[in-house]
């Protein structure tokens, strides 16, 4: 199974270990946050970060079996949950789906307008 690791390297020339790679991000979030308050979150974790590539690439087309092999996961079902959290994601596949359907609008403008004002009120 293949997994994309990021390793990285302090000054002796080791690898870090989690402690220190949170550290060195916790280091550098503290700065760039300073900067600018309100478009960076509360916290960060290394963890936020495989989420959000996870996300992007996903959000991208990567398929979900090259997002499981870069995330080490077993099996494709654990890294089936990022494909649901996404609303946009959710929006493009009903959209392609949509597109494969064969809608006649047999409303008139009249029957059309009563509709959206019957929606307005109940929802």
């Amino acid at each position: 199974m293949f997994a994309l690791v990021m390793i990285i390297y302090h000054s002796k020339r080791e690898k870090l270990s989690r402690e220190g790679v949170n550290y060195v991000l916790q280091k550098h979030f503290k700065k760039v946050k300073e900067l600018n308050k309100t478009i960076f979150p509360s916290r960060i974790s290394p963890h936020c970060i495989r989420h959000s590539k996870a996300m992007h690439l996903l959000e991208n087309g990567v398929n979900l079996i090259y997002i499981r092999d870069i995330l080490g996961h077993s099996s494709v079902t654990t890294t089936k949950i990022y494909s649901k959290v996404n609303p946009e994601i959710k929006r493009k596949h009903l959209l392609k789906a949509a597109q494969k359907l064969d809608i006649h609008d047999d409303y008139n403008e009249k029957e059309k307008k009563d509709l959206l004002e019957w929606l307005k009120s109940t929802i």
